[in-house]
């Protein structure tokens, strides 16, 4: 079985703990149905937010989530690099999936003002 990193972004409405938690939340939910990921299988989740989002740590959301493995799943939080003209109040995730599955065949999950980093990954 090899690794595959599955990409995931969410924009949220403002800089409060609630939202922040809630939309990480759902946005793991969309990543993890989409590609039938069993928590057993996630190898490590990576985290950043924009700098304009500081209310929370948004692995929280992982915690949330339904099932044992859960509490098992190595998080990390990060801050996204300050790039000039980026999307602002945005939560991105990276996964890493143990998995069968070639590259083409991994659901990558933009939400929100979130589909416009990758409008190419989006429509599939």
């Amino acid at each position: 079985m090899g690794m595959r990193g599955i990409r995931g972004a969410i924009t949220v409405e403002a800089d409060i703990r609630e939202e922040i938690v809630a939309s990480t939340k759902w946005l793991l939910q969309e990543m993890i149905s989409r590609n039938e990921v069993d928590p057993e299988d996630i190898g490590s989740i990576i985290i950043t937010t924009t700098e304009d989002l500081s209310a929370t740590f948004p692995a929280q959301a992982a915690r949330m989530l339904e099932g044992d493995a859960w509490q098992y799943v190595p998080l990390m939080c990060a801050r996204e690099i300050p790039v000039p003209g980026g999307l602002p109040l945005c939560v991105r995730v990276m996964m890493h999936v143990n998995t069968e599955k070639k590259a083409k065949d991994i659901h990558h999950v933009f939400l929100r003002e979130a589909v416009k980093l990758r409008p190419d990954l989006t429509n599939r």
